[in-house]
C-alpha cells in the first residue's frame, strides 16, 4: 500500500514484519480469504493508522452492501438512455486516470439494457469492481429458455496495450506505465494495494503472462465474460462474469530480482432466468409479436377486400354492358 512506502513507516513495517516472522505467502481458508480474518500486522498499525482495517478479506464488509449510491436516467425522452448511469456517489465522472475520457462513466451497471438491441452496436458497462466503464460486442445469436438472445462479449481492444489501442494511455498509472495486453492496474483505486485485474487464466492476455504461472490454460467457453440479452426487451437472461484478482510481487532476491504476477483468486459469477419469469417474458413477447401483427393482418385484409371489390365492380360493369346491348 502507499502509506508502507513512506520512508519513516517502511522501517516500521519491516520490522514488525520480522517481528511477527511473516513471509511473503500466508497459508488461509477460503472462507478466510472471502470475508476476512484479523491481522497480526494490520491489527497493530491499526494503532497508529485508524483508517487501517485489522481485518482482511476480498469481500471483507460487503456482504449485503452497495457499492454507491447510483443515478440512472429512466428513458422517457429517448429509449436508448434507459437505465444508463449519470451519476455514482455523486460524481458524474471518475478521478482515479489520466484521461478525460478513460474517466467518463458510460452505460448501465449491466443488469439491464435499452430495447430495440442491435447486432451492430456497442453496449457499454460501468464496472465498480475494474474502476472503469468498457464495451462489448456482438459475439453471436442463440436462446435462453426458448427465447431468442443475442451475445455481447467483451471488446479485445478494451483491455489491449497502447500499441494496438492508444484510446488506454489513460488507464495507465503512473503515465506510461502499462502492464499489457489482458491485465489492468486497479492499484490507484484499491488503496494503493499491487492489485491487477485480467480475465481467468489470462485468457486474451499477452503470452508472457500465461507462461509465468505454471497450469494456465486460457479458453473462450470457461473464460470469457458474457452477456445474453433478449434484442426485443433488452433484458439480461444469462450471464457470467469471471475475472481473476493477481498480485503484482515487485522485485524479490528470492525470485532472482523479477517482477510477477501472483494470481490470488478467480471470481466466477452467473446468472440465470428462472423458468417462471421465463413464462412471463415468453407470453408478453407473444403479445408484442401479435400486437405488433394486427396492423399488418388489417392490411392484408383491407387488400384482400380491395380486390373483391375491384372484381365485383368489374363484373357489374360487364353485365350492365351486355344489357345495354341488347
Amino acid at each position: 500500500m502507499e502509506w508502507t512506502r513512506a520512508t519513516s513507516l517502511q522501517f516500521a513495517t519491516e520490522v514488525l514484519l520480522l517481528l511477527y516472522q511473516e513471509s511473503l505467502f500466508t497459508v488461509r481458508t477460503v472462507h478466510e480469504l472471502l470475508w476476512g480474518y484479523k491481522d497480526r500486522l494490520l491489527s497493530t498499525i491499526h494503532l497508529l493508522h485508524p483508517e487501517i482495517d485489522p481485518v482482511f478479506g476480498f469481500f471483507n464488509k460487503m456482504n449485503g452492501t452497495d457499492d454507491g449510491e447510483y443515478v440512472f436516467l429512466s428513458g422517457e425522452r429517448n429509449y436508448l438512455n434507459f437505465s444508463r448511469i449519470v451519476e455514482w456517489k455523486g460524481k458524474e465522472s471518475l478521478n482515479w486516470w489520466t484521461t478525460k475520457s478513460c474517466n467518463m462513466i458510460n452505460g448501465t451497471d449491466g443488469t439491464s439494457f435499452h430495447p430495440l438491441i442491435s447486432k451492430d452496436e456497442n453496449i457499454y458497462i460501468f464496472s465498480s469492481d475494474f474502476c472503469r466503464s468498457f464495451y462489448l460486442v456482438y459475439d453471436s445469436s442463440g436462446s435462453v429458455a426458448g427465447i431468442p438472445t443475442y451475445r455481447f462479449v467483451p471488446s479485445p481492444m478494451v483491455f489491449a496495450n497502447t500499441t494496438i489501442n492508444p484510446d488506454n494511455a489513460g488507464f495507465c498509472v503512473p503515465p506510461g506505465n502499462c502492464p499489457g495486453t489482458g491485465v489492468l492496474n486497479v492499484s490507484i483505486c484499491k488503496q494503493g494495494a499491487p492489485i491487477f485485474l485480467s480475465a481467468p487464466h489470462f485468457y486474451q492476455a499477452e503470452q508472457k503472462f500465461i507462461e509465468d504461472i505454471e497450469g494456465m490454460h486460457p479458453t473462450k467457453e470457461y473464460h470469457e465474460t458474457f452477456v445474453d440479452i433478449n434484442p426485443l426487451t433488452g433484458l439480461v437472461l444469462r450471464a457470467a462474469k469471471r475475472m481473476q484478482i493477481n498480485v503484482h510481487v515487485r522485485k524479490l532476491p528470492e525470485f532472482l530480482n523479477q517482477s510477477f504476477f501472483f494470481l490470488r483468486l478467480s471470481l466466477l459469477q452467473s446468472v440465470l432466468i428462472d423458468e417462471a419469469s421465463a413464462s412471463k417474458l415468453k407470453h408478453v413477447l407473444l403479445e408484442a409479436s401479435v400486437v405488433t401483427g394486427i396492423p399488418f393482418v388489417i392490411m392484408a385484409i383491407g387488400i384482400v377486400f380491395g380486390i373483391v371489390f375491384t372484381v365485383l365492380v368489374c363484373r357489374s360493369r360487364g353485365i350492365s354492358e351486355e344489357v345495354s346491348s341488347i
